[in-house]
């Protein structure tokens, strides 16, 4: 099975990432659970479940790759930068 790399937190040098994953909304928007594209991705429930909820430091591409095919969208529909309200 392809590996996420599991970190658990969006910080780095003591400040929060504006990378934001956006996999729920696009999850729920196609009425498919993380079961179903864990099984048609070929990657475990429990990292689908760390990027849903934004505790993932990085993706891979060939994941991304799967998601967005069968998903049917595309990189930018899952994946957002928000701009840091600190560093304006």
């Amino acid at each position: 099975r392809s590996t996420l790399f599991p970190y658990t937190t969006l910080f780095r040098s003591g400040r929060r990432m504006s990378i934001k994953i956006n996999l729920d909304s696009v999850l729920a928007s196609r009425n498919v659970t993380i079961r179903e594209l864990s099984e048609a991705i070929d990657i475990t429930p429990a990292n689908i479940s760390i990027l849903k909820n934004n505790r993932a430091r990085a993706i891979r591409f060939t994941t991304l790759d799967k998601m967005c095919n069968y998903l049917e969208c595309s990189p930018g529909d899952i994946i957002v930068h928000e701009k840091d309200q600190a560093n304006g």
